[in-house]
């Protein structure tokens, strides 16, 4: 399935900017309806469902032998027709 990039930006941030962002986005998502992303001359609104994939994974990116590349990667995902209603409690903590 081709994928179209609907908003992308990279930024270096100190973690309590992003930790600001986050909380942003997630009082965003939690309050229902439009979740708009914007940076500069680009923005895009997404309305996420009740009930959305959720992933959050760790990578490490680089050579076996030297160091590499952390990250965390959190990741919602939904069907463009979803509508459901359906929440469902997860087991997923962040300590």
């Amino acid at each position: 399935m081709p994928e179209e990039i609907l908003f992308e930006t990279e930024q270096r941030m100190r973690r309590e900017a992003v930790a600001d962002y986050l909380r942003s986005l997630a009082d965003s998502v939690a309050a229902g309806g439009d979740v708009t992303l914007s940076s500069g001359d680009q923005s895009v609104s997404l309305d996420p469902p009740t009930e959305v994939e959720f992933e959050v994974k760790a990578e490490r990116e680089g050579p076996v032998d030297g160091p590499g590349e952390l990250s965390i990667e959190v990741e919602l995902e939904w069907p463009e027709d979803a509508s459901g209603d359906d929440a469902t409690t997860g087991e997923l903590r962040i300590e």
